[in-house]
Order: structure tokens, then sequence, then C-alpha cells
């Protein structure tokens, strides 16, 4: 996606393009919204506009915009740009280390291999550790020439106010219509299905919280294989002991933050489905609300809907609320999602 692409964002955009178009691009960003993916993307889009070989300009010849198909731009959008580096908060812990923010200061340092600009994106900076912020700051503050840093957050107020100094904030809002992928709708779409064919049972609760542990189990799989598939671990088997053990240690933390982020999704879809079941249970008192459905295709939602009060459907967002909010602490993920689960009123 190119900026253009955003037209949600119109405003937050515009004023960036306009401090490209005057050549007083900040070094240090910070984006704040509600979504984390659609911050990626826009970090995303940022970055190919700096390094595009064809990209939009003004009128005065600066670049405003990216192609967003030349080969810079798609290995920018593949994740193996040389002078393009990701961070993300790594392994079981949900934490982004010291030892990430040092190794990214040190490689913003190097000369660029391949492009007019070095960038990092920062993804959940707010799960920056207080030492690995405190480590981050004199890189913020004297960043070497021709690069910048973004840092992505949905939660700022976690951010230390010295990090949120050093840094240009642009906030994203949400609005417009929700974005699911093809694949987690057609999942949306039978478990509602399942929802809308089931009694309020034990039994049924299980069904649909089966659902849901299959359709996790399944990103996960295709997470691993992903990423193992681009690992240097497939392409250098003669490496050493030491450094394969490293580049492993690496992955299993890739996989287990990528999944992370896909579960997010899955369940923030979710939600969105019960926000559906709360309107169509307004619906039954003779509130119009057909509009503001965000999956009007999946008629099941009007069958839940129509069975649940007002107040048991909005005691549903809470609980999901409530259930991600377990997640992002050390408690047993599954348990957590059944204890979740086996709570909905449907």
């Amino acid at each position: 996606m190119a900026l253009q692409d955003f037209r949600q964002q119109e405003q937050a955009v515009e004023l960036l393009q306009r401090s490209l178009e005057r050549g007083r691009l900040g070094h240090g960003y910070l984006f704040t919204g509600h979504a984390v993916d659609e911050l990626e993307s826009l970090a995303r889009a940022l970055a190919k506009t700096l390094n595009c070989l064809q990209p939009v300009r003004a009128a005065n010849g600066l670049a405003v915009d990216s192609c967003d198909g030349c080969a810079s731009c798609r290995k920018i959008d593949h994740g193996n740009h040389a002078d393009v580096h990701w961070v993300r908060p790594e392994s079981r812990t949900r934490i982004i280390a010291i030892d990430q923010v040092r190794e990214l200061s040190r490689e913003m340092q190097l000369k660029a291999t391949e492009a007019e600009y070095k960038v990092a994106v920062v993804v959940e900076a707010d799960r920056l550790k207080t030492e690995a912020a405190n480590s981050f700051l004199k890189t913020l503050e004297e960043p070497p020439g021709r690069s910048v840093i973004i840092l992505l957050t949905t939660a700022p107020e976690r951010l230390l106010e010295t990090i949120i100094s050093r840094c240009l904030r642009l906030t994203f809002a949400g609005g417009g219509s929700v974005r699911v992928g093809e694949s987690d709708l057609a999942w949306l779409a039978s478990f509602a299905g399942v929802a809308a064919g089931s009694r309020k049972s034990l039994i049924a609760r299980y069904r649909l919280l089966d659902q849901l542990l299959q359709r996790l189990r399944g990103v996960r799989e295709e997470v691993a294989a992903a990423l193992t598939a681009r690992s240097p671990l497939e392409r250098y088997e003669d490496a050493e002991k030491e450094t394969k053990e490293r580049w492993e240690a690496e992955l299993d933390a890739a996989v287990e933050a990528e999944y992370r982020r896909r579960r997010g999704e899955i369940l923030s879809a979710l939600q969105w489905w019960l926000r559906d079941v709360w309107l169509h249970s307004l619906s039954t008192a003779g509130v119009k609300t057909d509009a503001l459905l965000n999956f009007p295709a999946l008629s099941a939602t009007g069958t839940v809907g129509a069975r649940v009060s007002p107040e048991l459907a909005v005691d549903n967002l809470r609980v999901v609320e409530q259930m991600q909010r377990w997640l992002n602490t050390n408690v047993q993920a599954d348990l957590a999602i059944e204890v979740g689960l086996l709570k909905l009123n449907l």
C-alpha cells in the first residue's frame, strides 16, 4: 500500500506528506492509533516513500509517495530490505529487550547499503523495558543522518515521557469499515453459524471454543511455516552451532510475536462481530441499526442477536476485552480463552 491508499487517515497522512514536500521530515516519529497492523502498514508506506526508485513527486521534485511497485517497494513489503529494520516484542515475555535496542542502534549507525534512507520501525513500542527505553534515548536524540525512526503503539500512555518528548506524534484515528482478512472472515462466518445453530448449553459453548482454538492452532502453524521458510536456518545448514542456536532463538521469538499479533486480529474480529450481535439485539426493540453493522452479510448474527438481550450483548463485549487483557499478562493462554468463551451469552 502507498500513502494515498489510507483514505480513512487523510488528515494525518496529509501532515506527513506536507513534511516530505517541504524536506522537513522528522528523524523520530510516534505513530499512535487503534490497530497495530494499520500502524505497521503506514510505517511501511513511509519507508517505501523514502526509498522508492520511482516515487510520486511534488512540484518541487521531492518524493511524497511511493510507486508501490518497484524493486525497493517490493523488498520493503516482503520484509527483506537491507536498510529497513523492524523490532518487535520477543518470545512469550512480550517485551522489547535491551539487546534488541542495542542491535538496532548499531544497525542504524551503519551506512545504508542500497537505499537513500535507513528506517527503523519499533512495533508496540509500549513494550520497551525501562532499561531498553533508556538505552534508546541517545539514538532518538542524535540519530545518524538520512535516517528515520518510527515508534508504533496503541497505548502511548505506557511510554516513558522521555521517549514521547523526542518524537513527533501522529495520531491515526479509527474509523471507516472494519478490515478483516478473507481467511478470518471465513472463519468468523463459520463461528457465527455454529453460534446461531447452538442452544444455550455447555456442549454448545465447547463447540464454539473448539472453533476458536482450531483457528488459532492453524494460524500458529501458518506463521511458523512462513517464518521458518525465511529463516537463515533454511539456507545455511553448515553454520556454526552457536550461530544456529541464536537463529533458532530468534525464529522462536519471531513466531511467537507474529502469532500473538494474528491472535489479536482474530479476537478483534470476534469482538466486532459481537458488536453486531449487540446491534441486532437493539433492533428487536425497534432501533434501526442496519447501517452500523460491520458484517451485514453474516445472516447468522441476527439469529443470535434476536435471542440475546442488549444487556447480555454488552456483557459479551466486556468479556472479550477482559480476555484480551488476560492474554497480555503471564496467564496460560488456552485457559484464558476457555474461561472467556464459556462466559459468552450466545
